[in-house]
């Protein structure tokens, strides 16, 4: 089974997400925007999920990315929760977000 099927996950508060292998978030110059760059395509996210993608790094658990979206947009977390959460959600069943490596003792 390929390492990303491996770590595919059902994203909840507790999850800690990043880009899967071979998917990178990048600003593209020519186009003047961000991209995601996934196998065989070119994705362009708006800006809001741009933000969530940058907070995607291994590290940050999805709650604490609830936190700081509630904090920079002054936005009730509970009402930002559900659309932050189906977006992750979306991208791992797709494979382009994954559970984070957990680190080795």
């Amino acid at each position: 089974m390929a390492p990303a099927l491996r770590r595919r996950l059902k994203v909840e508060e507790t999850s800690v997400p990043t880009l899967a292998r071979g998917v990178r978030l990048r600003f593209d110059d020519s186009r003047q925007r961000w991209v995601l760059l996934v196998p065989e395509r070119v994705m362009a996210p708006d800006e809001t999920a741009v933000e969530i993608l940058q907070l995607c790094d291994g590290k940050t658990s999805v709650a604490a990315v609830l936190d700081i979206l509630a904090e920079r947009y002054a936005a009730p977390r509970e009402e930002i929760a559900g659309d932050v959460i189906a977006m992750l959600q979306d991208l791992a069943d797709s494979g382009f977000v994954v559970a984070a490596k957990e680190p080795k003792p």
